[in-house]
């Protein structure tokens, strides 16, 4: 039977995220799993659907019990030096998220990118990196999907990833977890 279009749509997904993965460049995100656990508070904020993989990394450390905030939430707490603003942006170049970043190391925070561009503002701001190889070309070329949609899958992937880890790391049970799931939905 020959595969739909939309079975081929998913095979190429799938494709383009396992041939990003690999080359995440060594040693960052353990870096940043180190920092998640090192601050006292961590902030998360980007843009679009940036912002949304950050909403939902935010909740994962809220489960983790991990003290985690979005940014720009009527509820956000301030940030205080020592603490960590995560910003997700594959330019590195959205506005909002440079200045929050600027904001958060001028108050004395650590600031860890989630990035495609190594040379971008936010790079530059940021203490840490975790560089996403999802511009450069593929051997076929750029991503055959619409705008940044292979960041952001990458970045939910690797986020989860993270907070997987860090669940192993912090022994925290599923129980544990669930105790923390909201209640009111």
């Amino acid at each position: 039977m020959p595969r739909s279009g939309f079975q081929k749509a998913c095979e190429l997904v799938l494709a383009e995220i396992t041939q990003v993965l690999p080359r995440l460049p060594a040693g960052q995100a353990e870096a940043l799993e180190e920092a998640l656990l090192q601050a006292p508070a961590v902030f998360v904020t980007g843009e679009g659907r940036s912002g949304m993989v950050g909403r939902c990394f935010a909740m994962r450390l809220m489960h983790l019990g991990l003290n985690a905030h979005v940014v720009g939430e009527t509820v956000t707490p301030p940030l205080h030096a020592g603490d960590l603003l995560l910003a997700i942006s594959r330019s590195g170049r959205t506005d909002t998220t440079v200045a929050r970043a600027r904001a958060a190391a001028g108050l004395g925070g650590r600031v860890a990118a989630l990035t495609a561009a190594e040379q971008s503002p936010l790079a530059e701001v940021s203490h840490l990196l975790l560089a996403l190889p999802t511009s450069r070309p593929r051997p076929a070329g750029e991503s055959a999907q619409y705008g940044g949609s292979l960041f952001e899958q990458c970045s939910l992937i690797v986020l989860e990833a993270i907070a997987l880890d860090l669940q192993r790391r912090l022994g925290r049970t599923r129980e544990e977890m669930d105790a923390r799931h909201a209640t009111i939905e």
